[in-house]
């Protein structure tokens, strides 16, 4: 069996050891534009922070991970066309790559709006993957007198302030929503994230947006003026589909994948940040670009390109994360009844429906999460469990001995 995966990634790493429980021998070659083997995004901020360095970064997986499991590399070359009839991935330069069973784990890319000036702009760069991050460390330089605009206060752009903060003059987030985290947060949780940075010197416009840049100046759409020496552009990010799209695949803002991580054409399969999820929490369809969700889609692809049984039907939103020393998971959705915490320091939001825990916003103390995300990715009764001791204090001893045993790994 000849496998092919195109992209580098969490999502590719699970389709490869997907492969690997069931299929020994079969060839696999992975095609990434990037240059680098497998390494942890989440931690280009710590790169730029100092907690972390690129050798680390890069040991995601061991040195001899790709030799290890057989696996040829073709790095720093583009896959530009996949003709399922031929069953190739044409790669930029002519080269074609047989396949018989595929992989999509292309992931997502920059979002970047069309902003008026924008190309008068001299140091500006997005902050997505290594390379986004050296080039903002070179530009950043050693002399700490940057000052820094940071186009959006999402996941990205508050990722990216905490990794620059103690190394610019002046740090400045815009964001045209009312409140950071518009996407992960409600009011009161992300007001709290936000003094939290405000109180480390990091400044926010919120309910803004730039209406043209001229250098180094932005002009606001309020017809205030923020001068700065470097433009992050964090504004969001838009999945990689076209390749899948050329091939004949279903795609509705991202790939579309059965549990099975199966696309809608035979022996290609699809995971990771490309892909919809069916998100059992909300019950709709979405794009889930985290990391748990893309390394089980790909371990499920993988077992069942090698012709094993795999299926991931427990995919829900899932965030954690830490600002400055101030850490923050949240899961599902918060469309419920709601139970609250708050006592300044730490923040819990549990919500439940229909019998159900299907979400949690925690900030500060965020021990033993785990056991609120497994309760709604495995969708526990709640009637089943002493759920008024978890909600106080999450621990195993609320559960069922067999549930128990069940959470430990005893039993499926």
């Amino acid at each position: 069996m000849n496998y092919v995966i195109i992209g580098n990634g969490t999502a590719a790493v699970g389709t490869i050891e997907g492969i690997r429980t069931v299929d020994p021998d079969g060839a696999i070659t992975v095609i990434s534009d990037e240059i680098y083997p497998v390494y942890g995004r989440p931690l280009i901020s710590y790169l730029l922070l100092g907690k972390t360095t690129e050798d680390k970064m890069l040991h995601y997986r061991p040195t001899d991970f790709y030799e290890k499991n057989g696996v040829k590399t073709l790095f720093g070359r583009t896959a530009t066309k996949i003709d399922p009839s031929a069953k190739t991935v044409l790669l930029e330069g002519g080269e074609t790559v047989p396949y018989d069973k595929l992989c999509i784990c292309t992931g997502s890319r920059p979002f970047v709006p069309p902003m008026e000036g924008l190309d008068t702009v001299p140091n500006k760069t997005s902050f997505m993957t290594l390379d986004d991050a050296k080039r903002l460390d070179a530009m950043l330089g050693d002399q700490n007198d940057k000052r820094v605009l940071i186009i959006g206060a999402g996941l990205i752009g508050l990722k990216c302030a905490e990794g620059i903060h103690q190394r610019v003059k002046h740090l400045t987030v815009i964001d045209l929503a009312p409140r950071i985290l518009p996407n992960v947060l409600t009011e009161t949780p992300a007001a709290i994230i936000q003094r939290h940075l405000e109180s480390k010197g990091v400044q926010f416009i919120l309910g803004d947006s730039v209406a043209r840049f001229d250098g180094n100046t932005a002009t606001l759409q309020s017809g205030g003026t923020v001068d700065f020496d470097i433009l992050v552009v964090a504004v969001g990010v838009r999945p990689n589909t076209e390749l899948a799209a050329g091939a004949g695949c279903e795609v509705n803002r991202g790939i579309h994948i059965d549990e099975h991580s199966a696309t809608t054409v035979p022996d290609i399969f699809a995971a990771g940040d490309c892909t919809v999820s069916h998100d059992i929490a909300a019950g709709t369809d979405r794009i889930l670009a985290i990391l748990p969700n893309a390394y089980m889609q790909g371990e499920t692809a993988g077992k069942t390109m090698a012709g094993g049984s795999a299926c991931f039907d427990k995919a829900i939103p899932m965030n954690a994360s830490g600002f400055l020393g101030l850490h923050m998971i949240t899961a599902g959705s918060y469309d419920g009844e709601q139970y609250l915490e708050h006592d300044g320091e730490n923040y819990k939001l549990l919500v439940t429906r229909d019998n159900h825990l299907v979400g949690f916003i925690l900030i500060g103390d965020v021990d033993r999460a785990g056991i609120y995300t497994a309760l709604i990715r495995e969708q526990t009764p709640l009637n089943t469990i002493d759920f008024d001791l978890i909600r106080e204090k999450p621990q195993l001893m609320a559960f069922s001995r067999a549930e128990r045993a069940k959470q430990l790994g005893g039993a499926h």
